[in-house]
């Protein structure tokens, strides 16, 4: 006797079948965005940008500006980078006795245009 509840085999098959397929989607997506632990998604698409005005003599490499701006902020921990494509800013993140430190340097020159925070 067959119970009034109970799925037939082949209706079970499309819902496992999206299932499957939408599982699958979301790993491609995740896959094509690889972030390194402790970035977002805007930092991503930053250096990606970054990387590309580099790869066409337009900026300085993202590691020669952390070189030239980090040893001028003893004391400070350094939390990472963000980059405005639309001016060609580079804003790294510093961290010292609880206060967050702002520090815009110019892609192009490595000149620090603008210090905020203490």
């Amino acid at each position: 006797m067959r119970r009034p509840y109970a799925m037939p085999m082949p209706m079970l098959v499309k819902p496992v079948l999206c299932a499957c397929l939408a599982a699958m989607s979301l790993a491609g997506i995740a896959s094509a965005h690889p972030l390194q632990p402790g970035m977002d998604i805007g930092q991503d698409r930053s250096q990606g940008a970054a990387s590309q005005r580099r790869q066409l003599g337009q900026n300085l490499p993202v590691r020669e500006i952390e070189r030239r701006v980090i040893p001028r902020m003893p004391g400070a921990q350094y939390l990472g980078f963000d980059y405005d494509p639309s001016t060609d800013i580079y804003t790294l993140k510093f961290l010292r006795n609880g206060s967050v430190i702002w520090v815009d340097v110019d892609g192009r020159s490595g000149r620090i245009v603008r210090r905020s925070g203490n």
